[in-house]
């Protein structure tokens, strides 16, 4: 299958690292002129200028913006596309909350971070996707969690607000599909990014095993007996932003290594 997304236009959040890098890599091979956004602006500027030498023809950018701020994120954005057009694919892409039983938590941390992946991704969402219904295609794809089908212990907050996005996406599927967009979500498992690091370091201090025990016993536990790799996560993501997964919509994959105990 070649897919390709010449003239296709990607906002791709979390951009800069991890499973959003991989995936702006393998839109932009596939011909999509893609932006990234991110917080940090020298990590920003590293990818972009990594992303910039793929192919010279295409028109690649990126936005300095904080998803914990909505309302800031999507004026930034709003402000972006009128300067340099709307976008035909949204990936929707956060960082998850600190480990935590749920029981343990502030109710401040779950409006903090229903902020972040929720009602960011519904002002993207009424800014976007007008422009997609005028051209009666779009691709909106969340990269989420395999805690929706099962939750992960520990992670009470991401849990939760996980299974808020994979609810939020199902609902706009239905909406959209009567003007071809599609909506989508990615659940990934274990994979080599920092959020997993940064599990894998909590349970170590918690359990006074070295990272490298904690590791090897997760490993352990997937089928395949590895951590996935980001770019096996993004393979996904390039799938169901294609013209091939046109009839595709309101589903969640896996991308786990086997991992989700259910189907």
């Amino acid at each position: 299958m070649n897919i390709d997304l010449t003239n296709k236009k990607a906002l791709v959040c979390g951009g800069s690292e991890g499973i959003g890098f991989a995936s702006a890599i393998l839109l932009a091979e596939s011909g999509a002129s893609v932006t990234l956004l991110a917080r940090n602006k020298q990590s920003l500027e590293q990818a972009y200028n990594r992303l910039a030498k793929l192919n010279a023809s295409q028109k690649h950018s990126y936005v300095v913006a904080d998803l914990s701020d909505p309302t800031a994120s999507a004026h930034t954005i709003a402000e972006y596309i009128e300067k340099n057009g709307n976008f035909d694919i949204l990936i929707n892409n956060s960082g998850g909350p600190s480990p935590a039983p749920l029981l343990d938590e502030k109710p401040e941390k779950l409006l903090a971070t229903f902020n972040q992946h929720i009602i960011t991704a519904q002002l993207f969402a009424q800014i976007i996707v007008p422009h997609m219904k005028a051209r009666k295609w779009g691709r909106i794809i969340n990269i989420i969690s395999t805690s929706i089908k099962t939750p992960i212990p520990s992670l009470g907050v991401s849990n939760t607000i996980r299974g808020a996005m994979a609810s939020w996406s199902k609902t706009m599927a239905g909406e959209l599909a009567p003007d071809g967009i599609t909506v989508n979500n990615i659940l990934p498992g274990s994979t080599d990014t920092g959020r997993i690091a940064s599990i894998i370091s909590a349970d170590a201090q918690k359990t006074g095993k070295s990272e490298a025990e904690v590791r090897a016993i997760r490993e352990a536990q997937i089928p395949m007996k590895r951590i996935g790799r980001p770019e096996e996560v993004a393979a996904g993501v390039l799938f169901l932003a294609s013209v091939e997964a046109s009839y595709i919509t309101g589903i969640n994959l896996p991308v786990d290594g086997g991992s989700t105990p259910c189907l």
